[in-house]
């Protein structure tokens, strides 16, 4: 499949009048086409079902440089999958957009893909790791919502249970961050994490919890007696 193809899916997805609500609500200054959430996932996974792993990265690929939302939206579906193989090239593919991030949707769709191929191989994690110093905000970010899955085990095994730390590791470097959304991720890595782990993050609060954000001190403990 081209990229001319894809962009005409698209197109015939579009649904008027909707574009301008979407722009304000995402605040984008990038092309908005004004397609449902919905109407994506559809569309990415029949693509996902008839498309080769090599030919749907190269489509990501061309799909994130044309800067368009719902494009670049669909592109982080398309590589969205527990089961990936070879997975190498989307995972480096997923890591270069993150320098580009700059609105949540974009980026939340991104990091949803990537924690599938973190959890795929969690080696990973030491790249990671290296986006909690950028000075891009959203980078640093991303290294919280990518990790995601690490809150979600009942039952961890001690590797996960040492990821799990590590991680709550990069949140104690945040939680002096002013950024709003900064402040926003630890709380919920914490939030969703206290659903499978209250000891740790009744220990993260006691130990940094006076440094976070009052708004994001109460959703980290939405969940916590």
């Amino acid at each position: 499949m081209t990229l001319e193809d894809a962009l005409e899916h698209l197109h015939a997805l579009v649904e008027p009048g909707r574009a301008d609500g979407m722009k304000t609500y995402h605040k984008q200054t990038r092309d908005v086409l004004g397609i449902s959430n919905p109407a994506l996932n559809d569309l990415a996974k029949t693509w996902r079902q008839t498309l080769s792993v090599e030919t749907r990265v190269a489509l990501a690929q061309a799909l994130w440089e044309t800067d368009i939302f719902e494009a670049r939206i669909v592109a982080s579906k398309l590589l969205t999958q527990a089961r990936l193989r070879p997975d190498e090239g989307a995972w480096a593919l997923i890591c270069s957009w993150v320098a580009d991030f700059d609105s949540w949707a974009i980026a939340d769709h991104a990091c949803m893909a990537g924690q599938r191929r973190l959890i795929a191989d969690p080696s990973r994690l030491d790249a990671v790791e290296s986006w909690t110093t950028s000075e891009h905000m959203w980078t640093r970010r991303a290294a919280l919502v990518i990790t995601l899955p690490w809150t979600k085990q009942n039952n961890p095994k001690p590797a996960e249970l040492e990821a799990r730390d590590r991680i709550l590791g990069w949140a104690a470097e945040y939680v002096s961050d002013e950024e709003w959304f900064i402040q926003k991720a630890v709380a919920w890595w914490l939030r969703d994490l206290s659903k499978h782990d209250e000891p740790r993050v009744r220990a993260f609060l006691e130990n940094h919890g006076e440094k976070m954000k009052p708004f994001a001190r109460k959703e980290a403990s939405k969940h916590l007696g």
